[in-house]
């Protein structure tokens, strides 16, 4: 059992570009897949609904912890959370962090999710699949977000 998803990307892209997807509400929910009610700030949480068919319903909260331009972005949320009539905020978050560093003309971009050796049993296992294959889509969306 493995604590955390670790996914690498590189992006033929600036670093600042990355960043400003990464770190900018409207952009992020562009390619993630969520309409957030605000910008993101450090200490504060964001909130807003899904848009990926299907999910729409569910509203997805992370807490900023790092913003530190342009190299790392961080936050806190709470791992596959998509029963309606479950409440999350029983169950520590798991600690998602975006690192960027610049390679050549474009941007390595690294996503790492943290933290599931924490959850409850019953939810360890399949917050940590769903997460991972997750992360290996949501890699993809932010390379044509930022290659286009």
């Amino acid at each position: 059992m493995s604590n955390a998803i670790e996914k690498t990307i590189d992006l033929r892209a600036s670093i600042d570009r990355v960043w400003t997807a990464l770190t900018d509400h409207d952009q992020f929910g562009a390619w993630f897949g969520v309409k957030l009610d605000g910008p993101f700030e450090v200490g504060e949480t964001a909130s807003g609904r899904l848009t990926y068919p299907g999910y729409e319903n569910l509203l997805r909260e992370a807490k900023v912890t790092v913003m530190q331009r342009p190299h790392r972005f961080a936050f806190t949320w709470h791992p596959y959370a998509v029963d309606p009539e479950t409440d999350y905020n029983a169950e520590p978050p798991t600690l998602v962090a975006f690192s960027l560093a610049s390679i050549g003309a474009g941007t390595r971009l690294t996503v790492t999710e943290s933290g599931f050796d924490a959850l409850p049993p019953h939810r360890r296992d399949i917050a940590l699949r769903m997460d991972d294959s997750g992360w290996a889509e949501q890699m993809l969306n932010i390379k044509a977000h930022v290659e286009t």
